[in-house]
């Protein structure tokens, strides 16, 4: 995309990212910069092959683990008989096209444009902005599944209600990946850090026991601030921003604000009823005792539960039935080779998506491998701890390590996996509470997920952006999310301690004093 020259007057923050976004943007497209982080993967691997590195388990024992020479024959040989299973395996993959199927349909019918019309028609313009990051935060309830429907329909409705697009999709992005540990109900990920959490407790204390909902107080406050923050944000710094990239995507995809028509409203009637038969049907397979899609114990929402594993799936049914429905019913689909051509279209559109998701298969394989990621991540802790700051600074110190390791390595139990046996007992040792530490944590797990090129989900991001400006880079895209990250992180920094000066509850039961 053509840059503009920095004009005199503009905002000294304005400035910066117009300099990011130059700079940015002269960067290598997002595929060959994951192979351009292979190479210094291959690279570091082979000048740091053999270096130890301890990873703390529970009762405060350690593991010695090495870095691994990624140039290595063997390593080669692995990498490249993987290399199939590694991309097909890569987690976001699946996720996205399987989800992406049932969504063309609804699309390509007009069933979505037309419900966009309905709410569009009662909601106040001015409110899209904190509807649309509620119901991204709510999404994190569905795990990733978020990244593949309320982000693309956040450009969509900001489009349809003749706003700029992009700031839809990242004002949603802001709140599902930077807004990522904040959320107004429980989800799965409190039950997986609660675990990893006690289990960097019981190096010091044997008996410690933290309850999955430590931090539920904390993160409905937080949710509150995400929100206020994400709005203010889009409306008062990345919108204004946006007045300059012109719409410049195939107009035949861009919604349209006409008035339904009489067959488009009856169209939506009865998508809308096969969305609900659908819902009911789910209910009613899910909500008993014995239902096979609750884990062992009789938990439907926990991490190992079914429906949580099956719920890409439901995506796809959910939006494959109404996109259906209204499309028989309005006459955008006349026979069943439409709904095929609606779905292959789609998958059409997933092309540069795909050689994206290769080439960063390629890169985290390669660098999970290495182990690089763990000798990062343990020697940023242990550097911090050797300091020896004061409490309130140390706890800062922490958020700030999370955050940049965060850039690296996104995996947010694979991060605490590694540092709670650090973090937790260090902080225990100065009189913190493991739910304290544990929500310190989650601040640094959650803001810079934003501005990292080498989030797995950072490419699908760019191929939603191109389909309203095709010359967006990723400097635009880190120039955008960066006011975005930069705010969450600071004051929801500072926003913990506040809440630690006042000593509001973190969770039922959850203190802020280790006294053991």
């Amino acid at each position: 995309m053509s840059q503009l020259p920095v004009q005199p007057g503009k905002r000294f923050f304005d400035r910066i990212l117009d300099v990011i976004e130059k700079v940015g943007n002269k960067l290598p497209d997002p595929a060959v910069l994951f192979l351009l982080a292979l190479a210094l993967t291959w690279v570091f691997s082979w000048a740091l092959d053999g270096t130890k590195v301890m990873v703390p388990k529970a009762g405060g024992a350690f593991d010695e683990q090495m870095v691994t020479n990624q140039l290595s024959g063997p390593a080669m040989v692995a990498w490249m008989t993987g290399m199939v299973s590694t991309f097909v395996n890569f987690p976001p993959l699946g996720v996205v096209l399987v989800a992406m199927l049932g969504l063309g349909v609804a699309d390509k019918s007009g069933f979505i444009n037309a419900l966009l019309k309905k709410l569009l028609s009662f909601t106040p313009k001015a409110l899209l902005t904190p509807m649309l990051i509620l119901v991204s935060l709510l999404s994190l309830v569905a795990v990733d599944a978020g990244y593949v429907l309320v982000i693309p329909l956040g450009g969509v409705i900001f489009y349809a209600a003749g706003r700029h697009p992009i700031a839809g999709i990242t004002a949603s992005f802001a709140a599902i990946s930077g807004g990522f540990c904040a959320n107004f109900i429980p989800t799965a990920l409190d039950t997986i850090l609660a675990g990893l959490t006690q289990a960097g407790a019981r190096v010091v204390d044997a008996n410690v026991t933290v309850n999955p909902l430590a931090n539920f107080f904390f993160t409905i406050a937080s949710s509150a601030l995400v929100l206020g923050l994400g709005w203010f944000v889009t409306d008062k710094i990345v919108e204004p921003r946006l007045r300059r990239l012109q719409v410049d995507g195939d107009p035949a995809d861009m919604p349209k604000m006409q008035a339904l028509t009489e067959v488009e409203e009856n169209g939506l009637r009865l998508g809308l009823v096969a969305m609900l038969a659908g819902l009911v049907v789910m209910v009613a397979v899910c909500l008993p005792a014995s239902s096979p899609f609750r884990d062992a114990e009789g938990n439907i929402a926990s991490a190992t539960a079914p429906l949580m594993k099956a719920i890409v799936p439901w995506i796809l049914f959910l939006f494959l039935l109404p996109g259906i429905a209204f499309g028989y019913r309005a006459g955008t689909f006349k026979t069943h080779r439409d709904v095929v051509q609606a779905m292959a279209k789609t998958m059409n559109t997933m092309g540069y998506y795909m050689v994206m998701a290769f080439c960063a298969a390629m890169f985290i394989q390669a660098f999970n491998t290495s182990n690089l990621g763990k000798l990062i991540a343990i020697s940023g802790a242990n550097g911090l701890k050797s300091l020896g700051l004061p409490t309130a600074v140390t706890v800062i110190g922490m958020i700030l390590c999370t955050a940049t390791v965060n850039l690296v390595m996104g995996s947010s139990s694979a991060k605490w996996t590694l540092l709670a046996p650090i973090f937790v007992p260090m902080l225990m040792q100065l009189g913190i509470s493991p739910e304290l530490t544990q929500a310190a944590y989650r601040i640094g797990d959650s803001t810079t997920n934003i501005i990292s090129p080498l989030n797995p989900y950072f490419p699908l991001i760019v191929t939603f952006t191109q389909k309203y400006h095709r010359g967006t880079g990723i400097g635009t895209m880190i120039s955008l999310m960066l006011p975005y990250s930069m705010s969450f992180l600071v004051l929801w920094t500072a926003f913990l301690m506040a809440y630690w000066g006042i000593g509001l509850p973190l969770g039922p039961g959850a203190g802020y004093v280790y006294g053991g």
